[in-house]
């Protein structure tokens, strides 16, 4: 296993095994730090934010999730520490203007998803 899989890069989230925490419809949030998870999950979810458990997410847990076809909606903070490591993992990912984005009322979010083709 590479030293790089075992790099946190975030938070996320979850209400069960089966409900993560997720934007764009089925993008798993992956935030850079704890409070910005919680204050993200106080603004979607404010009825149920006690209810979700934070907890640290890995590259290499990413990186599975990325190849079993899941999508992940990075904030700034945790694309920043991403984006080098898919690079080097060889991933095609662009990199992310997220002031663009802000810009365009495009979100908060920079999702990445694997596509087969």
């Amino acid at each position: 296993m590479p030293q790089r899989d075992s790099k946190v890069v975030g938070y996320f989230a979850y209400f069960s095994p089966t409900q993560v925490v997720c934007t764009d419809v089925d993008a798993c949030v992956v935030s850079g730090s704890r409070e910005a998870m919680e204050a993200y999950l106080a603004e979607a979810y404010p009825h149920t934010v006690s209810k979700a458990t934070v907890k640290k997410t890995r590259f290499g847990e990413i990186l599975r999730g990325l190849q079993l076809s899941a999508a992940y909606g990075f904030d700034r903070e945790s694309y920043a520490r991403f984006y080098p490591l898919a690079i080097e993992a060889g991933l095609p990912v662009a990199a992310a203007d997220f002031d663009d984005a802000k810009r365009h009322e495009m979100g908060r979010f920079f999702t990445v998803r694997l596509v087969v083709r």
